[in-house]
């Protein structure tokens, strides 16, 4: 993928023990890489999916005193009316499309694909499933909020995830993407898809970061979503 700088190294990959008929691609928060949560996935994983989980380029990243980190696009502050990057956004989405249509070329059909992400990455996995044309198969939303908000109404989705499953989790006790975040944008998501379809678990004492009953409600998500085919 590439990003603003420079293009980011190949994804971590957990691949499938046999065939993979499914994938799951996750994408990391601000400041991190794909490996830990690729070793998060292994520890959930299903035999039949592959497990994709990019790095994301690194950059300048405004809200840290322009210090190069990986990035899937610019931060300018934290507060719910900052200013954001719209045009980051919106080419980091482009990248995370491509993506999928690799997978999509390489067997796996897109509605047997769920896109997910922590934090940054969780932000940017509700952006790009809600702007796509890729019928996909589910959306992880983890400690993250939804980038260019306002710019969302209802007409701009694209149908064919209209009725997208949504898995969103945050910590009760998150400093840096308070649970306030979350819990807007699951009232947004709710204008702009089915509500019947999104799910929101709060974690009591988890801070911005994962436990093991949010892991396992996770893992319970992809394997409903994306069951081994017959």
């Amino acid at each position: 993928m590439c990003g603003n700088t420079m293009s980011a190294p190949l994804p971590a990959i957990v691949p499938a023990a046999k065939k993979a008929t499914a994938a799951v691609i996750f994408l990391h928060g601000l400041g991190d890489t794909g490996h830990g949560w690729a070793e998060a996935m292994a520890g959930i994983k299903s035999p039949h999916i592959k497990y994709i989980c990019p790095h994301a380029p690194v950059a300048p990243v405004t809200l840290n005193m322009n210090m190069a980190m990986p990035s899937w696009f610019d931060i300018y502050g934290l507060s719910p009316d900052a200013q954001e990057d719209s045009n980051g956004i919106k080419q980091a989405a482009a990248n995370v499309k491509a993506l999928i249509d690799q997978e999509v070329k390489n067997g796996i059909p897109s509605n047997r694909i769920i896109l997910g992400g922590f934090s940054q990455g969780g932000a940017l996995s509700l952006f790009t499933a809600l702007t796509t044309h890729q019928k996909l198969a589910g959306v992880l939303a983890l400690s993250c909020w939804l980038p260019l908000r306002t710019s969302f109404p209802q007409a701009s989705v694209n149908s064919v995830n209209k009725d997208i499953p949504v898995l969103q989790c945050h910590g009760d006790c998150d400093p840096l993407v308070p649970l306030m975040f979350g819990s807007l944008t699951v009232e947004k998501l709710k204008t702009i898809i089915n509500p019947a379809n999104i799910q929101f678990k709060t974690y009591s004492g988890m801070t911005h970061s994962s436990c093991n009953q949010e892991m396992a409600d996770v893992k319970q998500f992809i394997e409903k979503l994306l069951p081994p085919l017959i």
